[in-house]
């Protein structure tokens, strides 16, 4: 299981997010998917400590699997990221500009989000095995 470290922090905050596209059009095609994958990377100069576990894109919706600081809040992330790619697929896609004809973006409004982590029952072993006073480590694997 690998920890992620920050000045007083040590995480492993881990999202799934699925954006998908307004209206569900079927435009994130292969030349489509492949720019956003490039302007999703692009993002990530601005913010290295979001990291990309794994992007998948179908033609109308995007799947993040993310690791994300505590420091950020997640609707900022995926607002974040909204609105990069989404300026950025229209500027680049001219016909955009007429599958969408108003400034909205791409992007429909919602979007789904849940954690990702180790199970409840793990969870609650480890809660249990903390109360127990322990001279050493407790013997607990995840």
């Amino acid at each position: 299981m690998k920890l992620y470290k920050a000045a007083h922090t040590v995480y492993k905050t881990q999202y799934h997010i699925v954006r998908i596209t307004r209206y569900r059009r079927k435009i994130l095609v292969t030349g489509i998917k492949s720019y956003l994958k490039i302007k999703l990377q692009e993002i990530r100069k601005y913010y290295p400590d979001w990291e990309y576990m794994e992007i998948g894109i179908k033609k109308d919706h995007v799947r993040l699997y993310m690791v994300i600081p505590p420091k950020y809040a997640v609707s900022k992330v995926v607002e974040t990221i909204k609105s990069n790619t989404s300026k950025a697929l229209r500027i680049k896609f001219a016909f955009l500009k007429k599958v969408y004809w108003d400034d909205k973006g791409i992007w429909a409004k919602g979007y789904f989000v849940s954690t990702v982590g180790i199970n409840e029952k793990i969870i609650k072993e480890y809660v249990k095995k903390q109360e127990k006073e322990d001279t050493g480590q407790a013997k607990l694997e995840f």
